[in-house]
């Protein structure tokens, strides 16, 4: 895959942003390295668990909120509100129901794919695999 530079939404010519929502801070680590060797130029927020993306998507508790066009890289497994609540909370949420989410978690169990995918998520990926399906 070439180099990405800075994605953009074709019809509204904006630059899009991503939300990872990722606990482990070794992977957001590997997540920011990632990022620089592909050169991507789009703003990028991190969140801890499910509760500060929510916060960050909507604008509460002091965050800023997130601009549109966004694109939500998701852990599953996280203290306090994990992948899968915050996935159904997005789905019920009028403004953030139609989010492009991609999971980016350690789990390999069936169960948790089959539930991502039941809540619309645009692809699963394994942290084990991350580095080469982000090249």
């Amino acid at each position: 895959m070439e180099k990405i530079g800075r994605m953009r939404v074709a019809m509204t010519n904006k630059t899009v942003h991503f939300l990872v929502v990722e606990d482990d801070e070794v992977d957001v680590k590997a997540l920011k390295r990632a990022f620089k060797e592909l050169h991507l130029a789009n703003p990028v927020r991190f969140a801890r668990d499910g509760i500060e993306a929510l916060e960050i998507l909507r604008g509460e508790n002091g965050q800023e909120k997130l601009e549109k066009p966004y694109l939500v890289l998701l852990d599953l497994n996280m203290p306090r509100m994990n992948g899968i609540e915050f996935l159904d909370e997005v789905r019920e949420d009028p403004e953030h129901h139609c989010a492009l989410v991609f999971v980016l978690t350690t789990s390999s169990a069936e169960e948790d794919r089959i539930k991502s995918y039941d809540k619309n998520v645009a692809g699963y990926m394994l942290k084990s695999n991350a580095g080469d399906t982000l090249h």
